[in-house]
């Protein structure tokens, strides 16, 4: 596979209106640039006419490549296969609607290849988007600064970013984890982490794939990306150590119970029956909790040892390969 400087993945669902336009203004921006690139569309199941945009792209200009999906499997699916084609020494991502502006690409190419970045994210300094939109995302671009202690990003969300190969090749996406890269990375060990302000535009064409529930799947991916990252292939680390604790408290408790009980026997003190003490079945709940996750983080030890690696997902066809 020849290696190029620079790889643009974009995925896309039902964005046929932009492709031809925002290609042209890839293109020209990557010409006065002297770049090599391939632009890599990632059709993410659309049922409108973006695939056959994509074969006329790929027809008229070598550079451009297309992976289609059989069905919508989401942003991250998308980015993950988009990555694993990827044959560029910088790999960049930016969405199909236009609001994000290839103008930024020569900039974001020079922090990763001169500056030593490992990964930048660009900054929506002044966004077009809703108050609906603006508000939530910077409410858990802010929690997310906390959780991941990556404090120099502002805009995790933003689809503007640029990698070295090695990162995008290191990692993988799945779910929607796509608004939590940087975090991913962070864990995996890529460490230089930049931000850039990037332009953003209003959306010309089409409509948004995102709603409300976007932002509670986003609060549950960040527990997950928590977890995962910190245990996921070491959950009796969590779930063990857990256990063992409660399962400890539990027994100490009623170790105590027991002891007094018969030490009020043996002195002829009074004492009442063990079954009517409230603290009994606390302490025994305790035991049957720890037990239950200690054998949890067992059987998770076992499935991380014995799961794929990548998940799978179904490609229909390609083109410009």
């Amino acid at each position: 596979m020849e290696t190029k400087n620079l790889s643009i993945v974009i995925p896309l669902l039902n964005e046929d209106e932009s492709l031809q336009p925002l290609m042209q203004w890839i293109e020209k921006v990557l010409q006065q640039a002297g770049l090599g690139y391939e632009v890599i569309f990632v059709d993410d199941g659309s049922t409108d006419n973006s695939w056959k945009v994509i074969e006329q792209l790929s027809a008229v200009n070598k550079n451009v490549k297309g992976i289609r999906f059989r069905r919508n499997y989401g942003k991250s699916a998308a980015l993950n296969e988009g990555f694993a084609a990827a044959a560029g020494e910088v790999v960049l991502t930016m969405d199909a609607d236009m609001q994000d502006s290839p103008d930024e690409i020569p900039a974001l190419y020079r922090m990763i290849k001169e500056e030593g970045y490992d990964l930048v994210s660009g900054w929506k300094k002044k966004r077009n988007d809703p108050i609906s939109k603006t508000i939530p995302s910077r409410f858990f671009n802010h929690v997310t600064r906390y959780v991941s202690g990556i404090k120099n990003l502002h805009d995790f969300n933003c689809g503007l970013k640029a990698y070295r190969s090695d990162v995008v090749k290191s990692i993988e996406i799945y779910g929607e984890m796509h608004r939590y890269i940087p975090v991913i990375a962070k864990r995996a060990g890529f460490g230089k982490i930049g931000e850039k302000a990037v332009e953003h535009h209003a959306r010309k064409f089409g409509t948004s794939k995102f709603g409300f529930s976007r932002f509670i799947n986003g609060f549950l991916d960040l527990l997950t990306i928590s977890f995962v990252t910190r245990f996921g292939k070491r959950p009796m680390h969590l779930f063990g150590l857990l256990g063992s604790v409660m399962f400890l408290l539990g027994f100490l408790g009623a170790a105590y119970l027991g002891v007094s009980k018969l030490y009020a026997v043996y002195n002829d003190l009074p004492a009442r029956l063990l079954a009517d003490r409230p603290s009994f079945y606390i302490s025994l709940t305790c035991m049957i909790l720890g037990t239950l996750l200690f054998v949890a983080g067992f059987l998770g030890e076992m499935i991380a040892r014995n799961s794929p690696d990548r998940n799978t997902y179904l490609i229909r066809e390609k083109t410009g390969w």
